[in-house]
Parts: C-alpha cells; structure tokens; sequence
C-alpha cells in the first residue's frame, strides 16, 4: 500500500502517471492513489466525480462487453449455418443452445460464467488490498475447482435424451439435442479455462486481451462452421464440434496472449503454486461459498429462460421458432449488462480492496445510472426494428410475424435487464452472490414464470408467447429495483471495507506468497 495518506487520495484519471508503487494498471483500475496507513485501517477516501466513473465504467465495459459479444457469436454464428439445413435443424440448435445455459446441473456455461463470478470477488480485492501474487493462486483454485464442477454436468449431458423425454419434448428433437450437446462436451475444458483466464485479467485491469483474441478466433469459427456443417458427414453435429475446437482455441490463444502480455509481465501477479497451496481446504471452502452462489445466480435466470423455452415447445412449432430466434438474439443483448456488471465487479472491488468505501458506493450508483441509459438506447432500437428483425434468422413469414409481436416486450425487457446487470455485478464485487441468487429464485420461480405460464396457457387468458414474455419482464423489474433498492439501502461500505482487509490478511497467512 502507498505511505500517502487518506488526505492525499486524488482521483487518477487513466493514463495519467501515478506516484503509487501499484503498476500503473493496478492504479488505473482504482481511479484513485490507494490509502495508506496500517494494515487494518479503513478509510472512506474522496469522493469521485461522477463523469470521471461514468467514463472509466464505459470505457471498461466497451471491451468486455464486445468480448462477450464476440463469444456469443460464437454459437450465434453456429445456429445462422445450421438454420440453412431447415427447420427442424435450426431448432434443435437453438434448443440446445439455450440448454447450455439452464445452470449448475446441465451446464458449462453457468459452472464456467457463475463459477468464475467468485474472482470478481477474490481477484480484484486481493489485487488492490492483498498480495497481488495471490491473484494467480485464486485463478489456479478456479480453474481446477470448476473443472472438477463439471463432470457431473458432463455426465448428465451425455445422457440428456431420457429426461428431455420425460419433459414431453418430441423424440427426434430429444435424441438430436442429445446429440448435439454431447459433441459440445468436448469444449467445456477450454471454455471454462478462457472463462477463468478472462476473469485473471480483467481483475489487473486487462480488458481487451480477451477482445483481441476473439476478434481473431471468429473467423476460424464461421470457416470451421461452414465447413464441418456443409463439407463433411457430420450435417448437424458439425457445429459442435467445430464451437469445440473455437473455444479450446480461444484458452490456447488467451494463455499465449498473457504469456507475452508486457501490461501482465509489469503487474508482477504470476506464481505458480504448490497443489497444497491451491487446494488449501479453507481456501477453497471460501471459493466455492462465492463461486456455487453465483452459479445460482447465473443459472436460475438462465434456467428460467429454458423453462420459457419449454413452455414454448408446448404451444407449437412456430412459436417455438419464433422464441428461438428471440433467444438467440437475446442472448448476444444479454452480453451487453453482463459486461457492464464484470466492469462494475471489477471497479467496486478493486475500489473496496483499495480501502476506498465512497468510491465503491459511488461506482455501483454511476454503474446503475449507466447501465439503465444503454437498456434505453437498446429498447429504441428494437422497436424501431421489430418488423424485420426476425428476417436475420429465418425466412418463414409467420415465425417473422410471431417475432414482430413479441418484440416490444423483449423491447421493454432490455432496459430492466441492464439495471439489473450492473447491480448484479456490484454484488458480485461485494461477494454477495447469495443475494443475487435469491432475488432471482424468487422473482422467477415463485412469482413471475407461475404469471407466464398461466397467461400462455389458461383457457380464459391463452396469450401464448405474449404471457411467457410478460412472465419474464416482471421478474426482472422485480430483481433490478430490488438489487438496487439493497445496494442504496442496506450496504455499509465502511464495514465492507473492514471485511475485505480481513479475509486479504488471513488468505496471505493461509498462502504465504512472497514477492
């Protein structure tokens, strides 16, 4: 920690030079000189201008935002080629896809996005207020404990025909999807790996490794797409095998790129651990309460759209077509308040794990402010567009028709998800995935998809489609005023402080990790 004192903390705008012995990347992710004083003191530090957080939080989630963008284009570009084979085609696809992401029981996706959501945590308080070496020792802790996660997910995706069956999904769509995701076991090691390495960086401040890298690997992907789906024997299994091999290309790359990376040499965070260090039993203890949470967190909104997609399959071949085109371009949207919570995660810890509490409370409003002001901009657009939108997945006039309809909800449902996206992402950086597990669990499970599902399919509503969107605007108006409400309302971020520095002093004990 710096020997200035808390009197002269200023605000550092990025690329300005510091006098902090923090790498000036380290200090471009506080935005501010870090406090000194004795280890165990708290300091609330100067408030920041708003504009100045409002900037430093775009500009940090421009990247991520595109990374993840450019990571959902990945499968976006999968159901694209494979929609050209037909109808049934582009659902099993799509279907699959949005089975990659029902949780923690079925799915890669949720172990490797809410399992890494505990770095958000770990890494970038421990980056700014511990032993930054101690970084790359959560990231090793991640990497093989979300490993380990997996394999029951593995397992049951193997054998996903009999319970997909046993839902009342057709039995050529049930053995397909199957199919499909058992090809798309063969990416989960690399996919969960970038996932984690991405969080490693992004916790120094290193926002554009993983833009970089996409940028290109996505070309590789559209050719291998093509060309496994079009040019070989394997039709349909063809697009996941071909996203397999993108994303064990997208860790291998990622893993070169930091190798080399000068910004990561000059951050000085590397260790390589001991198997005792890594798998310290507390340690991981500590992990998994903060990694599970935030499976949950991830997962039950996600599975909750699967539940949507469920109930789609029920009213019909079109509307499920219509609702799997809605979901693939949801699911790249969706990257957008996600992006913006990694960089709110990243900015409220590293400004907690710095000792700066009223830069952390006025870094998760400027996050809300901002994120709100995009889902705005986003639901413009949408409605501006919802007549022709459909025609970027499907050439079929009624499915087109079906999506114009449901269009303004989806619309409206944009700017409820980005708030709730920002929030979602303070409470990460506050390591309070519990909360946003429950608020979701609720909002769901217990109010909104029994709304849904009753309005789609009650002979006196019978609203179809319209009623399971409905469902699914009030959960997350429930979650984002809620998260908010809890984020103004209940945090002492003095005390937030206080913890911090104790679990940094406790895991340096428990790691020993020296300069």
């Amino acid at each position: 920690m710096s020997s200035a004192s808390a009197n002269e903390t200023q605000p550092l705008l990025e690329g300005e030079r510091s006098t902090s012995p923090l790498p000036p990347s380290r200090t471009s992710t506080l935005l501010f000189e870090p406090e000194a004083g004795p280890a165990s003191a708290v300091g609330s530090g100067e408030p920041l201008a708003l504009g100045l957080l409002l900037k430093s939080l775009l500009v940090d989630s421009i990247p991520v935002t595109l990374s993840y963008v450019l990571q959902n284009s990945i499968q976006t570009v999968s159901v694209l080629v494979v929609g050209r084979l037909g109808p049934h085609e582009l659902s099993v696809a799509a279907f699959s896809f949005m089975l990659a992401t029902i949780g923690e029981i079925v799915s890669r996706w949720c172990v490797a996005l809410g399992g890494t959501t505990a770095l958000d945590t770990l890494g970038s308080q421990a980056y700014t207020g511990g032993d930054p070496k101690s970084l790359s020792v959560h990231f090793q802790r991640c990497l093989i404990l979300l490993w380990l996660l997996f394999i029951p997910v593995g397992f049951l995706w193997a054998n996903l025909e009999p319970i997909l069956l046993f839902l009342g999904q057709q039995p050529d769509l049930s053995r397909d999807v199957q199919r499909f995701m058992s090809m798309l076991l063969l990416g989960a090691p690399g996919y969960i790996g970038f996932e984690s390495l991405k969080k490693y960086l992004q916790c120094q401040g290193i926002m554009r490794a993983s833009t970089i890298v996409l940028i290109l690997i996505s070309p590789i992907n559209l050719i291998l797409n093509v060309f496994f789906v079009h040019y070989t024997p394997l039709g349909l299994l063809g697009s996941p095998a071909a996203i397999s091999v993108t994303l064990t290309l997208c860790f291998l790359f990622l893993g070169i790129f930091a190798y080399f990376s000068p910004a990561h040499r000059a951050n000085n965070t590397w260790v390589t651990a001991n198997i005792t260090t890594v798998l310290n039993a507390r340690s991981c203890i500590q992990f998994l309460s903060l990694a599970i949470p935030g499976i949950l967190m991830v997962g039950t909104e996600w599975a909750a759209f699967e539940i949507v997609a469920l109930a789609a399959g029920h009213l019909g071949p079109l509307p499920l077509a219509a609702q799997s085109v809605i979901m693939t371009a949801d699911q790249v949207l969706n990257n957008i308040p996600f992006g913006i919570g990694v960089a709110a995660s990243t900015r409220v810890g590293s400004l907690i794990g710095g000792r700066h509490a009223q830069g952390a409370k006025q870094a998760s409003h400027a996050s809300a402010l901002l994120s709100s002001i995009i889902g705005l901009l986003i639901m413009i657009v949408l409605l501006a567009c919802r007549n022709v939108f459909g025609y970027v997945f499907s050439e079929d006039e009624e499915v087109i028709r079906r999506v114009s309809k449901v269009m303004p909800l989806v619309a409206s449902f944009q700017i409820w998800d980005c708030l709730a996206g920002s929030c979602g992402g303070v409470l990460r950086g506050l390591g309070r995935q519990h909360l946003g597990a429950m608020f979701n669990l609720i909002a769901y499970y217990v109010l909104a998809l029994p709304m849904g599902i009753a309005l789609a399919f009650l002979p006196q509503m019978q609203l179809g489609l319209q009623g399971l969107w409905i469902g699914q605007v009030v959960a997350l108006t429930i979650i984002a005023l809620g998260e908010y409400a809890f984020i103004w309302l209940a945090i002492d971020w003095e005390r937030e402080v206080q913890l911090c520095i104790e679990q940094n002093e406790a895991e340096a004990k428990r790691l020993r990790v020296h300069d």
